[in-house]
């Protein structure tokens, strides 16, 4: 499992910034909506938090409509 997660946080960052910008939304709008500090989220994107909390990445996937799975 934790092989798992530290292989999720070598990519998630990117992921999320990817899907981000797909969908029209700057780091401000989608960090907003997601009820998740800017700060916070433009730290996952360069990938300064490798492991964002459960709550964070819930909040961030379901605001992005993806699924856990999707962002793996």
């Amino acid at each position: 499992n934790q092989i798992i997660e530290n292989n999720q946080g070598n990519e998630l960052g990117k992921k999320i910034k990817k899907l981000r910008t797909s969908l029209g939304l700057s780091q401000d709008e989608l960090a907003r909506k997601a009820d998740v500090p800017y700060t916070v989220l433009t730290k996952i994107e360069i990938e300064v938090i490798k492991k964002p909390s459960v709550f964070e990445r819930a909040k961030i996937y379901k605001t992005l409509g993806v699924n856990i799975e999707e962002l793996v």
